[in-house]
């Protein structure tokens, strides 16, 4: 039986992530999940992949949604000209506006004039802060319908701590260095009840969770929609916003190929049953699939 170790939402999508001792699940995932996302002056969205300063914005937001705050960590380091943290009302009723992701058209709301000019300041190019409209009703496919607010695909992003540890041994093997939980940037982190997935392969064994298909944990219930194919995001290291390699993209390659898009680590759910969980929760598998890529 495995556990919730780690449960994180990243308000801005591209940003750091904000780390939680428990949460509120809600259709779209869990609160303020990828509700709010950086677009160029085209309104095309800015994401790691080329823009990987995004990494060293933390976001905060409060209880409520109202109120949102941008800081940047290690701003110096990272050679940005020094900025104050910013405070951002949140809007919800402004008239919407036109944004892309993926090629795909979206509305937003345009969360005004402060946080553009903080933003260009931080990433060095012509960027605005929007969030997606009260209205928002995005699809997403998979085996599981459901909807989302701007992550790639599907609402909650799921890992276990034994894929991560059967990856980093593969790439010590190579003489690479161990790679953080925060490359890949999930929602929620499983691990077996006496926390040995580091070394033995925790929450069963390692992509255990590739077979998963419906999960209950604590007052929610999810239903698998896909593998989550794995993109240069990976290749971020976040802490420093700078690419750093060809890890774990060239590992994953060896043995992780997919039979549709890439490279697959981890999985992605929809919500069936919305609901408050917590660390420490108990991961039910309700139903499950022989795993395969």
């Amino acid at each position: 039986m495995a556990r919730v170790v780690e449960l994180t939402t990243y308000p801005v999508k591209g940003c750091a992530g904000v780390d939680l001792t428990e949460a509120l699940m809600t259709e779209a995932g869990l609160a303020h999940d990828r509700s709010f996302m950086v677009v160029d002056g085209d309104g095309v969205f800015r994401s790691q992949r080329r823009d990987p300063r995004l990494a060293l914005i933390r976001p905060g937001i409060g209880a409520n949604g109202d109120q949102l705050t941008l800081a940047v960590r290690d701003a110096e380091g990272a050679g940005i000209p020094p900025v104050d943290d910013l405070c951002v009302d949140v809007d919800r009723t402004s008239p919407t506006v036109d944004v892309e992701m993926f090629g795909t058209p979206y509305r937003a709301v345009d969360q005004g004039e402060s946080a553009a000019r903080w933003l260009t300041h931080v990433l060095g190019a012509p960027s605005r802060l929007v969030r997606v409209p009260p209205d928002h009703t995005r699809a997403t496919d998979g085996l599981t319908p459901g909807t989302c607010g701007f992550a790639d695909s599907g609402a909650v992003h799921l890992l276990s701590r034994a894929s991560l540890a059967a990856l980093n041994a593969r790439v010590a093997e190579a003489g690479g260095a161990p790679l953080a939980m925060s490359r890949f940037r999930p929602n929620i982190v499983i691990d077996d009840e006496q926390g040995a997935g580091a070394g033995t392969g925790g929450a069963g064994a390692p992509h255990h969770e590739d077979g998963f298909r419906r999960l209950g944990i604590g007052d929610t219930e999810l239903g698998f929609t896909k593998l989550a194919i794995r993109c240069a995001v990976t290749l971020v290291d976040q802490p420093t916003g700078e690419r750093a390699g060809p890890e774990p993209l060239r590992t994953l390659a060896l043995y992780r190929r997919a039979t549709v898009g890439g490279v697959a680590f981890g999985t992605k759910y929809a919500v069936l049953r919305p609901g408050k969980l917590a660390l420490g929760d108990l991961v039910d598998v309700l139903e499950r699939a022989e795993p395969r890529l």
